[in-house]
């Protein structure tokens, strides 16, 4: 079967160099091996997703002499897909309601620090600090039943105790001395978010099980996202979908060394093209002239 690759933006803001370089890569790489790519519109956070961002994404990507396979993968379609499988997780009992606010998870959270420093994820986030865990069944009805706010949360540390020796695979650039077989550590992520009350599913979840629906094979993807795919592989092996391979490429970083946003109006795609810019040139500022 040939490789089946993906190029997956969120239609919140316009493209810059960052996303030029991802697509490129993917567009590439299923160039070089006979393999398709696969366009995938995350739009499942309809507060900051608008029509006019998702129909630059396709004209950005067309002037970059990019294709993809039709017809093109939008998350907010798919809702039924996320639910069942969040229903699976909920069988195994590994999925907990929690109640607080952001505010209170922050208060909670600058309570513990008087101890000491509280143990933060990757992107520095501090870990779930709330009890919900241990509430009740009644407990729990009767708040979701009075309409409290709520977000599912993945019961981690029973989910490891189902998954042991956890890895994958990683063909891209090595990211703190790793590479090869990576053993996976989804335990420093902690309860992560699967869903919301109003939403069903996170992009922990979503991304998951879209890559095993559209039968992804290589994931080549940001540095940024290089732990989150322990979590990632966590729900692929609880969920029984297959495993990718990884790519974890460099990213496109400003003058100053930080991270490429959506707000940046000097690596944006439509501004640079704007000035003059062309496909070749977007390459060679990315390095792939």
């Amino acid at each position: 079967m040939p490789p089946v690759f993906r190029f997956a933006p969120s239609p919140n803001g316009h493209l810059h160099l960052g996303h030029a370089y991802s697509a490129l890569l993917n567009f590439d790489r299923a160039r070089e091996t006979g393999g398709r790519l696969l366009l995938r519109i995350e739009d499942i956070d309809t507060t900051r997703c608008r029509p006019e961002f998702e129909a630059a994404i396709y004209e950005d990507l067309a002037w970059l002499g990019t294709s993809w396979e039709m017809p093109v993968r939008r998350q907010s379609e798919h809702l039924p897909d996320y639910r069942a499988a969040l229903d699976r997780l909920s069988a195994l009992g590994l999925v907990y309601p929690a109640f607080e606010s952001r505010a209170e998870i922050a208060k909670l959270v600058s309570a513990h620090e008087v101890d000491g420093p509280w143990p933060r994820d990757p992107d520095g986030a501090p870990l779930y600090p709330g009890e919900c865990k241990s509430l009740p069944g009644d407990a729990r009805a009767r708040l979701i039943a009075s309409g409290v706010p709520y977000a599912l949360r993945l019961d981690m540390a029973a989910a490891c105790q189902r998954v042991a020796g956890l890895t994958w695979r990683e063909l891209g650039e090595e990211q703190g001395g790793e590479g090869g077989i990576v053993p996976a550590r989804p335990q420093a992520w902690g309860d992560v978010i699967l869903a919301r009350k109003e939403t069903p599913t996170s992009y922990h979840l979503s991304v998951v099980v879209d890559d095993a629906l559209q039968g992804v094979s290589e994931i080549v993807r940001g540095q940024d996202l290089f732990h989150a795919t322990a979590v990632h592989r966590l729900l692929q092996v609880l969920l029984g979908l297959p495993e990718p391979a990884y790519r974890h490429h460099r990213l496109i970083c400003d003058g100053e060394g930080r991270k490429l946003s959506k707000s940046s109006r000097s690596t944006g795609l439509r501004e640079l093209r704007a000035a003059g810019a062309s496909p070749a040139s977007i390459r060679a500022l990315v390095g792939l002239g």
